[in-house]
């Protein structure tokens, strides 16, 4: 293997049409002194300097705990600010947080960015921290978008003004690892919607199931979406696999035969080392067969730990890649598959979709979500909330007048809303209502993450990333499945809350073009 040039980009490596290793650094809880053995400034140093690896990235607070953040890390590596991916999560920070966060990033030259949403937090100081979630990750994509392309802000004297255009390289995460329809296609069409929004790479969350790694390229392919995607590796032990088959760690998937497989192995001298390590190389040679861009290798906590696996995956022939693609296939019983598979291959073909799925599209079974409220809603929607249309002229013209002289007719208007949906959905008075945008189920009520723009990936059979409900956007997806209207469910424009209509009435605010549905804030 020819050594990676360390004055290339990471920018650069994705584009260049060769495959390269990435390194994941995790940073820790508590004082990190930069003077001690070990520590993680030296382990990233360590990486860096190793030819065989061409970037580290950095993570923010996984598994929802406190951490130091990534940019601390990345600060005493900083000469190699080119080779650095730092994530950058909602759960923690409101958008304010979030914009001040990237400007210090943009200032000290990172430029790499992963966009994602963040896991639900598990813990903190004196009880369990209440998350943020005010940008999910795909309005954190659109924020990110709109500095490069130089955000527009109000001035001084109220005047408009373009700050500084930054020059983010942002990518984007999506999660195949789902066992049910409802679940993973919806997984695929927020990827759309990362894209469109500014995403310019993407790496898959983690499974064990080549298969369904493939069919994200292929699902972007179908799309005429050429982003490069880069393959996710983690180095299981026993410990590890038992943790992601408990589904306790979002978006982390083995499945209960590959869980058997490694604790046989796990029974032997080296504890399952060398099958451990086996799989973690195959499936880095998979990926460069497959023609992913990179391939990114997690769960070591050492820097000389990840050479002997790149060594390993490096050493196999050209063609061992197809029978190891075979080999890893550790699916979740009844697992859905976007793409038929091909038995004597192992892959799937982006010319094959699943032919019970689009079947299903053209005789959608009944679905326990579409219940009479849903029928109902959707009817006083098209009667009295469809721009232009029916009612909607005669309302506008109303709500405008009570707008300009508020009194009896305008606070009986608020009150009939809050009552009537407070009984049909939950409604937590919102103000910049996405009932419509979401099969009329409350975001707000419903989802533990307040997730307007499509799902995060922290479903695990079909459930919530806390396991107290049934995922938000699975019953988003029965619902418009039912009525024809699955494959358009994203085709929309990205929606962010305005925390300033707050406890007011949605109604008024749909009507006088106060909300996101707003003509002027389409984009």
């Amino acid at each position: 293997m020819t050594a990676p040039d360390n004055n290339v980009t990471y920018r650069e490596m994705l584009g260049s049409g060769r495959f390269y290793y990435g390194a994941e650094v995790v940073t820790t809880r508590g004082i990190e002194p930069v003077d001690t053995p070990g520590n993680l400034a030296t382990f990233a140093r360590g990486l860096l300097a190793d030819p065989r690896i061409g970037w580290i990235s950095i993570t923010d607070n996984p598994g929802g705990g406190p951490m130091l953040p990534p940019d601390w890390l990345a600060g005493l590596v900083a000469s190699h600010r080119q080779r650095v991916v730092l994530h950058l999560t909602c759960k923690d920070m409101n958008r304010n947080a979030i914009e001040a966060a990237a400007w210090r990033y943009a200032s000290e030259g990172f430029e790499n960015i992963l966009a994602i949403t963040g896991d639900y937090p598990t813990g903190g100081f004196r009880g369990l921290a209440d998350p943020v979630f005010d940008l999910d990750s795909v309005s954190l994509i659109t924020l990110l978008a709109s500095m490069n392309a130089g955000l527009q802000v109000t001035g001084r004297g109220g005047k408009p003004e373009s700050l500084p255009k930054t020059n983010f390289y942002v990518g984007c995460a999506v999660s195949p690892f789902k066992r049910h329809e409802r679940e993973l296609v919806p997984q695929y069409f927020k990827l759309v919607r990362k894209i469109a929004a500014g995403a310019r790479w993407v790496i898959p969350q983690l499974g064990y199931d080549m298969r369904k790694f493939h069919e994200v390229k292929l699902f972007l392919e179908t799309r005429g979406i050429n982003v490069p995607v880069i393959g996710n590796v983690y180095l299981l032990t026993k410990g590890v696999a038992k943790l992601f088959n408990s589904g306790k760690l979002a978006g982390c998937v083995v499945s209960d035969e590959l869980l058997r497989r490694i604790e046989k192995y796990a029974a032997g001298p080296d504890k399952g080392k060398k099958f451990c390590q086996e799989l973690a190389a195959k499936q880095l040679a998979v990926f460069k067969g497959l023609g992913f861009a990179a391939g990114y290798i997690g769960g070591i906590h050492k820097a000389d730990g990840f050479g002997p696996i790149i060594d390993l995956a490096e050493s196999y022939q050209p063609d061992d890649w197809r029978d190891f693609l075979k080999e890893i296939q550790f699916s979740q019983p009844d697992e859905f598959f976007f793409f038929d598979h091909d038995l004597h291959t192992g892959q799937s073909s982006a010319s094959r979709i699943n032919r019970e799925y689009l079947s299903s599209l053209r005789r959608p079974a009944k679905s326990k979500e579409v219940t009479v409220n849903y029928r109902l809603s959707r009817l006083v929607h098209r009667m009295a909330f469809t721009r232009d249309k029916a009612l909607y002229p005669l309302l506008r013209r109303f709500f405008a007048r009570w707008d300009r002289k508020p009194g009896f007719m305008s606070r009986m208007a608020y009150r009939i809303e809050r009552i009537s949906k407070l009984a049909m959905y939950g409604c937590k008075d919102c103000g910049d209502c996405s009932l419509p945008d979401c099969a009329y189920l409350c975001p707000k009520k419903w989802c533990s993450k307040c997730a307007r723009n499509g799902p995060c990936g922290g479903s695990a059979d079909g459930r919530c990333e806390l396991d107290d409900k049934e995922c938000f956007w699975a019953r988003i997806y029965q619902r418009l499945k039912s009525y024809g209207e699955s494959e358009t469910m994203l085709d929309r424009p990205v929606t962010i809350y305005n925390a300033s209509l707050k406890e007011t009435s949605s109604w008024a605010n749909a009507f006088l073009d106060r909300d996101h549905n707003a003509p002027q804030n389409d984009r």
